[in-house]
């Protein structure tokens, strides 16, 4: 590529030189570099002339060499029935415009058509001769003046830019129907190059986006070792690597390279994993690789193609269908041209009988030859019928490359058109005069620039600041007909105009794929992770290459293929496909539970047994062991107690804010109360039964002293529970974190120190109570008050003591269970060991319930 550039510079600079001094020695050494200028195949004089180059021989060969002759000119042959059409298609469009009256009334437009043959040094030829003119001397020079205003051409990239390496130093217009290389848009090195197709830029991203959108990420690549394939192929890989696409490997081949290396790019597709082949090549290239392809039985493989060949009528015939069916590949849109047709089949021999591009065309066409005594090949006579004929060259029911030379030479009529008309009127100026010696090639490429027309098949016309025409493609697929033949099927489009998201479109048309007509192949160097897994890259591998983790707990992954897992938020957690974020289960203590419903009934239970024990001491209220045993204190501690075991369903059921300030605080309030009941009970059988004479048994002050024990200890206890409901009252909780899979719904103590103190207040009543009970424990046997309360103190605190170590290591609901346990428990523990000994007595044994029996008169011994 570097080599062709600085050869096209030195070009260049000789040329500018020969027109600028016109010596002919200057002359004979250009000629002696190129070659003399090529003689058009075809042309006709005009006011103005279009130039041509098409690639109409496809085959080059180097001629043969001998020391006696001079080295000779490449021999071009093999005639392309595309590009001959192509053409042709020119030619009709400077007819079109000679016959209208509206587009350059009354300037004839003619043409100058050269054969560039798709390679490099012809295409330099042609350019020198449609740049100098032609005249012909004693031998062959390169003299004249330009003779073309403008040049159509040519359908490569490579030979594109060689072209305007040449017409570069004289700024004439270059329009091209077919070069679609992405570097021919830099304004900068090709201020004069213009095009009616668009530029790979956006055929190379939406390459990238097809193979996306059907989820290939595992694709192989060939492209032609040319401007046109190597910009397109690696602005492919870019866009693909943006679409997480990978590419397995990318070859190069040259329709001209050496066969070993054609042999081993079809080795390495054959050896590659990927079942996507992306040919980013032109027509000369893909036919050579089919070739080798067919030899090598290569099989099996998705082709995605580029506009250069997806469209090709000659590689869709019998001999490749096997390999290309099922072909995908964007292409340009195709168009109707009305009169193309007949004016095609209008072309033979006869118009011009000197033209021997016009015999080869019509012995290719027709397989004869108009030399005579040719063994196994007619004669033509020129007489042959081309309506007999379906080819390439008359096959017009889809034209996309012949519609961009129509629209080609229709922008260079309408930029001549604008630049002819001045004045208010719109009169047109003396054109000889400005044909022959002010028309500026500069002048013509500001007028190109600005075109804007429509064409009578409604489509618009115009180019960008690049030079660059609207990029909109077709999506073509071959599929097979009824007669197996294969025919391109429209089965998407894509239009780069558009918003991001919305370029690429598809219509609904069932695609045929490679080898089935149902199943689309899979490309993938992973197989897909699904939902619940993410992607980990495996070192020395592409990106595409990767093995599948499962998601951690808490975190998920809802769509193939994820990079990474998303965690839950806190009141969710993953299921166990991690596939999705379900809602936490919540968990309290409930009435719906077994647990809950068995606390709940122990609890109405031991409410129940102490109303009725407290029945059963107002029928005995009378009798002597209820009046012994402080009937006003038992009434009350019994109150207490059915309190007790009350508040425990507070702990039961979902926390709201009053059952969370309720809880805890009349669990404080209650037991506060019972204690400093049984408290009182205490001082009053010790003060009873430590009095030195009988008669200070029952001292007279005990009830007082009762009752303002009872209300002085209860009332601190409510004012500790006052403080903490105004500074930090408890309230609910949704505890997220202390187990994942579940949202404990609980209360939060507001201040844990006023729990404590809570409690260690009622400890602190019941060590007293114990201490009390304990020094008691030697009074008369028939009179067991004290020992009751001791044993009740002893279970209260064994309760209790137990109970902190198993609420803190408690999880969930538990905690709130063990606390609903504790206070059923010590509740329990209080009821039976004290009242139920009376009760035995009152119910069991009437007998005892006597004042002397009481008082043990028999047994009394003074306390030591």
């Amino acid at each position: 590529m570097c080599a062709l550039k600085t050869m096209c510079d030195w070009i260049c600079v000789i040329l500018l030189f020969v027109v600028i001094l016109g010596e002919s020695e200057q002359d004979d050494v250009v000629c002696e570099m190129l070659g003399s200028p090529e003689f058009p195949l075809m042309s006709k004089k005009g006011d103005v002339v279009i130039g041509g180059a098409f690639s109409i021989h496809s085959h080059i060969s180097e001629p043969s060499l001998s020391s006696a002759d001079a080295p000779g000119l490449p021999i071009c042959s093999r005639l392309n029935l595309r590009e001959f059409r192509f053409a042709q298609t020119l030619i009709f469009a400077t007819e079109e415009i000679n016959n209208s009256s509206s587009l350059l009334p009354n300037i004839s437009v003619g043409y100058k058509i050269f054969d560039n043959c798709a390679s490099s040094l012809p295409t330099t030829r042609s350019a020198m001769g449609l740049i100098n003119g032609h005249k012909k001397k004693l031998g062959q020079t390169c003299s004249g003046q330009s003779s073309v205003h403008a040049i159509i051409g040519t359908s490569e990239s490579s030979t594109t830019i060689a072209m305007l390496k040449m017409l570069s130093v004289f700024k004439i217009p270059l329009i091209s129907h077919f070069a679609t290389c992405a570097c021919l848009s830099n304004r900068k090195e090709y201020p004069s190059f213009f095009r009616t197709i668009p530029s790979d830029y956006y055929q190379s991203r939406a390459l990238a986006k097809l193979v996306k959108h059907f989820g290939w990420t595992w694709v192989g690549a060939v492209r032609s070792n040319n401007d046109y394939g190597n910009n397109g192929m690696a602005t492919f890989i870019t866009a693909a690597g943006q679409e997480g696409i990978c590419v397995e490997y990318s070859e190069a081949i040259s329709r001209t390279g050496s066969t070993e290396q054609l042999q081993k790019t079809v080795r390495v597709i054959r050896g590659g994993t990927s079942h996507v082949l992306v040919a980013f090549l032109a027509y000369d290239e893909m036919d050579v690789l089919l070739e080798e392809a067919l030899r090598q039985n290569l099989t099996g493989l998705q082709w995605v193609g580029s506009e250069s060949w997806i469209t090709s009528s000659h590689l869709a015939d019998q001999r490749y269908s096997g390999l290309l069916t099922g072909s995908l590949g964007f292409a340009i849109r195709k168009a109707k041209i009305e009169g193309l047709k007949e004016f095609l089949l209008q072309v033979k021999p006869s118009q011009d009988p000197q033209s021997n591009v016009l015999k080869d065309f019509w012995e290719t066409t027709f397989g004869c030859s108009f030399q005579s005594g040719l063994r196994g090949t007619e004669q033509c006579s020129g007489s042959e019928r081309l309506q007999d004929i379906n080819n390439v060259f008359t096959d017009v029911s889809a034209l996309r490359i012949s519609n961009n030379v129509y629209k080609a030479v229709y922008a260079v009529a309408h930029a001549m058109h604008s630049m002819f008309k001045c004045g208010q009127n719109g009169e047109s100026m003396n054109h000889s005069r400005i044909l022959a010696d002010d028309m500026e090639p500069t002048q013509l490429v500001k007028h190109l620039q600005d075109v804007n027309f429509t064409l009578q098949s409604g489509e618009r016309v115009h180019f960008n600041e690049n030079g660059d025409p609207a990029a909109t493609y077709e999506l073509v697929n071959w599929q097979r007909n009824p007669a197996g033949e294969t025919v391109f099927m429209t089965v998407g489009s894509y239009d780069a105009s558009l918003p991001n998201g919305k370029q690429f479109t598809m219509n609904g048309v069932n695609i045929t794929w490679a080898g089935t007509s149902w199943e689309r192949p899979l490309s993938v160097c992973s197989e897909s992770c699904l939902p619940g897994f993410r992607q980990a890259t495996i070192k020395g591998k592409p990106i595409c290459c990767f093995s599948c983790v499962t998601c951690t707990a808490g975190e998920i992954s809802n769509s193939t293929n994820s990079a990474e897992c998303s965690r839950c938020p806190s009141d969710f957690w993953s299921n166990d496909d991690h596939s999705k974020c379900v809602p936490k289960a919540v968990e309290f203590l409930s009435y719906g539970e077994t647990m809950g419903d068995h606390l709940a009934a122990f609890s109405l239970f031991g409410a129940s047994l102490t109303l009725v024990v407290s029945l059963v001491f107002l029928w005995f209220r009378h009798t002597p062991l209820v009046k012994a045993s402080n009937s006003e204190l038992s009434f009350l501690l019994l109150f207490s107690l059915t309190l007790c075991f009350l508040c425990s369903l507070a702990f039961i059921g979902q926390p709201t804010e009053w059952s969370c300030m309720l809880r805890h605080t009349a669990f404080g309030i209650t037991f506060a109360l019972c204690i400093s009941c049984i408290l009182a009970k205490t001082i009053t059988v010790v003060m009873a039964f430590r009095a030195k004479t009988p008669a200070n048994t029952v001292p007279q002050c005990s009830a007082p002293l009762q009752r303002t024990s009872v209300l002085v200890c209860t009332l601190l206890q409510v004012l500790i529970c006052v403080l903490w409901l105004v500074h930090a009252p408890p309230f609910p909780l949704r505890n997220a974190l202390h187990t994942n899979k579940r949202i404990i719904l609980e209360c939060d103590l507001g201040s844990p120190v006023a729990f404590w103190v809570a409690l260690g207040y009622i400890g602190f009543l019941a060590f007293l109570c114990f201490i009390l009970a304990f020094l008691a424990r030697k009074l008369p046997d028939n009179f067991n008050e004290a020992k009751c309360i001791t044993f009740s103190m002893l279970i209260f605190s064994a309760v209790w003591v137990t109970f902190i170590p198993a609420y803190i290591s408690s999880p969930g609901k538990f905690t709130t269970a063990v606390e609903v346990f504790a206070i059923l428990a010590s509740s329990f523990g209080l009821l039976f060991c004290i009242f139920a000994p009376k009760c035995y007595i009152l119910l069991l044994k009437p007998e005892r319930n006597t004042r002397n029996y009481i008082m043990g008169r028999n047994h009394i011994n003074t306390p030591q």
